[in-house]
């Protein structure tokens, strides 16, 4: 189950990763490198996690015209990392020249192929937050709307909210794979997150990946805290 439990490595240097990376490696499946941590340390911070024996979800979420994402997608791949994300509003042009690009590549230079993921809607994101840049539709349709346009364009998964997963599940079916943050044990604080599950509720919805960050660097042992959040996913096994 810890293979499904992913840290959000929401750090500001080089050395303070590190630490993370060699406190949490044994204790979590994946460490998440967002845009402050790789616009800072830039590929050296990926080569880092792998060299410690930590695999890497490379949190960039591209979107731009397509053969932007596509070039930015290879070198991605090219870095070995499990997996990363585009965002599903670049359309299914977009997404589709993208996996085309990075499958073409695999083959030509032999890398494993990554997990390719889509975000849906951010689960920071209200209702009004979406109103205000012209999306009308409530986010229980545009996710699932979102998932299909991903899955249709080649894409692995999608990174959303656990309180969707039934939407995509019914769009997508039980083979696509779901990547779910704002998850918060239920003694946590929400923070910034509009949209939250518990590890029970979420596993037990069907999320295949966790990303949980707060939760863990915040709590006085960090590697207790994430072994308790693996022992509540276990519980959401049905």
């Amino acid at each position: 189950m810890k293979e499904r439990l992913i840290f959000a490595l929401d750090v500001d240097s080089f050395e303070q990763a590190q630490s993370w990376v060699r406190l949490l490696h044994d204790e979590v499946g994946m460490f998440k490198v967002g845009k402050q941590l790789f616009t800072r340390c830039g590929p050296s911070v990926v080569q880092m996690i792998r060299d410690e024996g930590g695999e890497v979800f490379l949190d960039l979420k591209y979107h731009d015209i397509p053969n932007t994402v596509a070039k930015a997608s290879i070198e991605a791949a090219r870095m070995g990392v499990k997996m990363f994300n585009v965002h599903a509003l670049g359309g299914r042009t977009m997404m589709k020249c993208m996996v085309d690009e990075v499958v073409h590549a695999s083959q030509l230079e032999g890398f494993d192929l990554p997990i390719m993921l889509g975000v849906t809607i951010l689960t920071s994101s209200s209702e009004s937050d979406l109103h205000e840049v012209g999306i009308l539709k409530p986010v229980v349709e545009m996710v699932p709307l979102l998932a299909a346009l991903a899955q249709k364009s080649g894409l692995n998964g999608v990174v959303a909210s656990a309180q969707e997963l039934a939407l995509i599940r019914a769009a997508c079916g039980n083979d696509f794979v779901v990547v779910t943050p704002g998850v918060r044990p239920a003694t946590a604080s929400q923070d910034d997150q509009q949209r939250v599950m518990t590890p029970v509720e979420a596993i037990r919805a069907g999320s295949n990946y966790l990303v949980v960050g707060r939760p863990i660097s915040k709590a006085a042992d960090p590697a207790a805290a994430a072994r308790e959040i693996v022992a509540q996913m276990s519980q959401g096994v049905m």
